[in-house]
């Protein structure tokens, strides 16, 4: 039978070519590159057959901010792959199980990760909890003033280096995750990765720049690259934004301006944005901003129901006994989110308690859960899908008074 354990240190070289080779890319590395994954934190597991590593798993500790700007600890969960060889054999289950289990143990709250494939996760409790969108401008179509030299509000955008991003970015990363629900924690090891300290594949040095509010006050940093094409003596380059990071309207505003008005670019590729990000509207004509990507992005499975409700915040005030199905682990038995709650909420807070009281006024999966918890889902919209079950009339339309936030929750992160 084919083992599942814990991945040693002799064993992670076998365990990197098995990941490798789960996501189609060259199984053996540079003894360079292999070092710097050696680096990457967490928690590994591998499924092991005759000695070979088959099937990887890994997960790690990370933050995740709720509703209001708590944060809760999560269980984040990457690098999960099966070898085409041994599909079907219930080798993810088997990890995903233990897995989730030794979260629950700990205490986290919640587990989190980004889905490549849609259908596998939701079998284990997971639900897409944040969407993500990525816009590319035709910025000759933009109408925007040629003649812009920079922001009108006192600020100023400068360029900076990579050491600079490291020094800066870390601070700021703080001030827009903690106002931004959906957003996680990021690490040094992140910090690095992204701008080339460490190297995990080849590394193209991009540009940043950083924007400065009038009391020079960091408030936004962007990375970016530049194609170099050109059509009958006309340029045609695109800037590729890799991320953006911003804590303030200003800054957003700024930043977006000045990556439209680099000459020589006639088209800035966004990345994957928040659906309800401003970028369009920053332009004189929004429809220069073309929709070229919208999916799924964070999904979320809720390990502990009572501290995930109260962790986050309500706009309204009311109460709902909720009847949460959790046999979702992925084999049969009975996962840690499942029983009957009663949940009481006002702007002040919220208490969330288990109850044998009869009659609940919405049953639903711990997957439907994980979709309304971040508040960019509609009970409504569940209700009418056949994904939630309705017991006492008007309980969705109260839910969904309940839950939904004021702005969309939104995880830049890939992890």
């Amino acid at each position: 039978m084919t083992e599942v354990r814990t991945v040693t240190d002799a064993d992670f070289e076998d365990w990197q070519r098995a990941l490798n080779t789960g996501f189609l890319r060259p199984p053996v590395m540079a003894p360079e590159r292999l070092d710097a994954r050696r680096r990457v934190p967490g928690r590994r597991l591998g499924a092991f057959d005759g000695g070979r590593c088959v099937a990887t798993f890994r997960s790690f500790a990370q933050e995740l901010t709720a509703v209001g700007g708590a944060t809760v600890p999560a269980n984040a969960v990457s690098n999960v792959t099966v070898s085409p060889t041994h599909r079907r054999q219930g080798l993810l289950t088997r990890m995903m199980r233990r897995d989730l289990a030794a979260a629950k143990e700990r205490g986290d709250v919640v587990a989190t990760l980004v889905a490549a494939e849609y259908p596998i996760y939701g079998r284990y409790g997971f639900g897409p909890a944040t969407w993500t969108t990525e816009w590319t401008v035709d910025v000759p179509r933009a109408g925007l003033d040629p003649r812009w030299s920079g922001p009108a509000d006192g600020g100023r955008i400068d360029l900076v280096d990579a050491g600079d991003v490291r020094k800066l970015g870390p601070e700021l990363h703080e001030r827009f995750r903690r106002a931004q629900p959906g957003a996680v924690s990021r690490d040094e090891l992140w910090w690095e990765v992204n701008t080339g300290a460490v190297r995990f594949d080849e590394w193209t040095e991009p540009f940043y720049a950083a924007y400065r509010s009038a009391s020079g006050e960091i408030e936004g940093l962007v990375s970016y690259r530049s194609d170099d094409r050109w059509h009958g003596k006309q340029p045609q380059n695109t800037a590729d934004v890799d991320w953006l990071l911003t804590s303030t309207p200003a800054a957003g505003r700024a930043l977006w301006r000045y990556l439209c008005s680099i000459d020589w670019i006639t088209k800035v590729k966004s990345g994957w944005r928040g659906p309800d990000d401003l970028l369009p509207f920053h332009l004189p004509d929004p429809r220069a901003a073309r929709v070229t990507g919208h999916a799924d992005w964070l999904w979320v499975r809720i390990l502990d129901v009572v501290r995930a409700l109260e962790a986050r915040t309500y706009e309204a005030e009311g109460s709902l006994v909720l009847q949460i199905l959790d046999s979702a682990d992925g084999a049969g038995g009975a996962g840690p989110a499942g029983g009957r709650f009663r949940l009481e909420v006002s702007p002040e807070g919220a208490s969330c308690t288990p109850t044998s009281a009869q009659g609940a006024d919405l049953t639903l999966e711990a997957a439907e859960l994980a979709r309304l918890w971040l508040g960019d889902e509609s009970a409504l919209r569940l209700a009418a899908l056949g994904r939630i079950q309705e017991e006492r009339e008007g309980a969705a339309r109260k839910a969904d008074a309940l839950f939904r936030s004021p702005g969309r929750p939104w995880c830049p992160d890939i992890f």
